[in-house]
């Protein structure tokens, strides 16, 4: 995200990141969703060495939500691979 000047330095609003919809659709753009909630919750988990989640797919919704975004391959590549990792 950082190769396609998708990484922001100014977090969101509280309100914002505090959405209850799937992917904080109704608030936040695909890249803040991954950069915001998806990225840190995910770190936390491991560091934390809690169980992951189990059967989840994300491409999916970043392939359409970035269809017309510079970066999209790139990130929905990375996002791909892990989605394979949680289908195993």
């Amino acid at each position: 995200m950082q190769a396609h000047d998708l990484w922001e330095t100014t977090p969101p609003s509280r309100a914002a990141l505090q959405s209850t919809e799937p992917f904080a659709i109704d608030t936040l753009s695909c890249t803040q969703w991954l950069q915001w909630i998806f990225i840190p919750k995910m770190g936390k988990l491991v560091q934390a060495q809690l169980p992951l989640p189990a059967a989840f797919s994300i491409s999916p919704y970043i392939e359409e939500a970035m269809k017309m975004q510079a970066g999209c391959d790139s990130v929905l590549a990375v996002t791909r691979e892990i989605d394979q990792l949680f289908e195993q």
